[in-house]
Order: structure tokens, then C-alpha cells, then sequence
């Protein structure tokens, strides 16, 4: 929220959600390698909570399906999300909560990269740079306001 009392996007549009994975026996057999793949990275970061509004990301259409890349094999994680206004002054903190999401869903091995969609914001070079530096991801989580915040977007609410 700017100066905490106006919303950024106060009347966001609000999408469908999917439907449900289903599973296959293989995924639950610890003895079969199961690699992860895009849906299955998509339903760890969809029902993250927006900051602003009590919608998750994937309602408001800020991740979709489309948008995550996953190669097991390289142990890469790419996700694109778009914010719902060119100037949301929430996209760092949203990036941030998709990031630790998966950084805390995940395997060691896997390299995560979580940036704007590119032409989506304002200020997304600034943006994507933050994200991708690990020594300002780190000292952001050691901030306790700021990690009370990312908790709470990772809190799943009861629908």
C-alpha cells in the first residue's frame, strides 16, 4: 500500500482459478524420480496472497501458468510475474514472497530466477536487479518487518 491508508490498484480485475493437479500414481512412489515441472511450480506460488488486496496472484492474474519455466535436469526455476499496474509499488515485495516461496518449497539444487514480466512495470530493470542479487535478498529476510509481511502473503487463508 502507498502511504498506507490508499491501495495502489484499488478495483483490480479478478481471474478464474484452476482447477485442481491431478495425480498419478508415479508421484507417489518414492522409489520413482519424479521431476518437477512448470505445474507443479505454478501450484506452490499461486495461492500467495497479493499484499494489498485478499486475492491470491494467480486471481488477480499477476502468475500464470505460462509464465514458469522449470528444467530439472539444469536445475532451473524461471518465473515471470506480472503486477496489475505499471507503477505498483508492491512488485518488489511480491517478487520477494514468490522467491522465498520457492526457495523454501524447493531443493538445494535449483536456481531460481523470479523477475517482471518484461514491458509489465515502471520500474522493472530496478526491480528484476533487487531480485536477483542474493546478498539483498538475504539482508531483506533478515529485516522482521519486511519478513512478517512475505509470511503473511505465504499464509494460506481458507477459501
Amino acid at each position: 500500500m502507498s502511504g498506507g491508508t490508499s491501495l495502489d490498484n484499488a478495483n483490480p480485475q479478478i481471474f478464474e482459478r484452476s482447477s485442481a493437479r491431478l495425480l498419478v500414481a508415479s508421484e507417489e512412489d518414492e522409489d520413482v524420480h519424479d521431476p518437477i515441472d512448470d505445474r507443479e511450480i505454478f501450484d506452490l506460488i499461486k495461492s500467495i496472497n497479493d499484499p494489498e488486496h485478499p486475492l491470491s496472484l494467480e486471481e488477480l492474474n499477476v502468475v500464470e501458468q505460462v509464465r514458469v519455466k522449470v528444467n530439472d535436469a539444469e536445475s532451473t526455476v524461471n518465473i515471470e510475474f506480472t503486477p496489475t499496474i505499471p507503477h505498483c509499488s508492491m512488485a518488489t515485495l511480491i517478487g520477494l514472497s514468490i522467491k522465498v516461496k520457492l526457495l523454501r518449497s524447493l531443493p538445494d539444487r535449483f536456481k531460481i530466477d523470479v523477475h517482471i514480466t518484461p514491458g509489465s512495470h515502471a520500474s522493472e530493470d530496478a526491480v528484476n536487479k533487487q531480485l536477483a542479487d542474493k546478498e539483498r535478498v538475504a539482508a531483506a529476510l533478515e529485516n522482521s518487518q519486511l519478513l512478517e509481511v512475505v509470511n503473511q502473503c505465504l499464509t494460506v487463508r481458507s477459501i
